[in-house]
């Protein structure tokens, strides 16, 4: 099992050498982490390594205290709002408006974010998502988790944003509905979107991703890259450094 360093060329999602953490708390201690146009990047780690800590910098909502952070070329701690424009998040829990449909949603959420789109559009979107035609125009109050995360999806589909964050996407989802979300993720990926997993999900990870990283106390301790064969990763020695850093908390 070798690890691989990020690659050099620019990246969509780029953090060099960041120290951040809230109050007197540091939790990033010189994190340096690079996700490339069409690659999607898991991000795992014991709870407290810091991965939510870097899907926050990425959103511009924790600045760093040293090292440098850019989505898409724009800082988040200097243009909050210009970066968040560049990407798209969709936490653990997407957050809807339980009284508008499918449709409705996407189209405000566009709006909100200053990119509207006529009705064709966001059928579109929502069709290539893989939400049922029949449930463009229901309620999402009656809506699994995995079909509210196909709206979030069609959402990005319809921003046409270079970045996706994705916190815990596959928590909660059976296994048909996670085979679903792994095929729109390699949808987005033939795309150019940069997509960043955070997962506690080391085998449905390994299924999707084309490199995994491991934070261990705010730093990047191993990242492996995908291999050519079917047998992408070796996953049980990744569990088996997976468990032990987690045994060592």
């Amino acid at each position: 099992m070798n690890a691989s360093p990020s690659a050099a060329r620019a990246a969509v999602l780029d953090i060099r050498g960041v120290v951040a953490g809230y109050g007197d708390t540091v939790i990033l201690r010189g994190l340096d982490l690079a996700i490339q146009a069409g690659e999607i990047h898991a991000l795992l780690g014991a709870n407290g390594a810091g991965k939510t800590t870097t899907l926050n910098l990425l959103l511009g909502f924790v600045q760093p205290r040293s090292g440098e952070v850019r989505v898409h070329g724009v800082d988040p701690a200097t243009q909050p709002v210009a970066a968040r424009r560049q990407l798209a998040y969709i936490p653990e829990n997407v957050a809807l408006y339980e009284h508008l449909s499918a449709a409705e949603n996407v189209a405000y959420l566009l709006h909100l974010a200053e990119q509207p789109a006529d009705a064709l559009a966001i059928g579109a979107a929502l069709c290539a998502a893989g939400l049922d035609r029949a449930a463009h125009g229901r309620r999402v109050s009656g809506f699994s988790k995995g079909m509210r995360q196909k709206v979030s999806i069609a959402l990005a589909l319809a921003r046409k944003v270079p970045a996706l964050l994705l916190d815990e996407p596959t928590s909660g989802l059976d296994p048909q509905a996670a085979t679903e979300f792994n095929h729109l993720l390699a949808a987005l990926r033939s795309q150019g979107v940069a997509i960043l997993m955070v997962t506690h999900d080391l085998l449905g990870a390994a299924d999707i991703v084309d490199r995994i990283s491991f934070l261990r106390d705010g730093r990047l301790a191993l990242q492996v890259a995908a291999g050519a064969g079917p047998e992408r990763f070796d996953v049980p020695a990744l569990h088996r450094y997976y468990a032990g850093a987690e045994a060592l908390r």
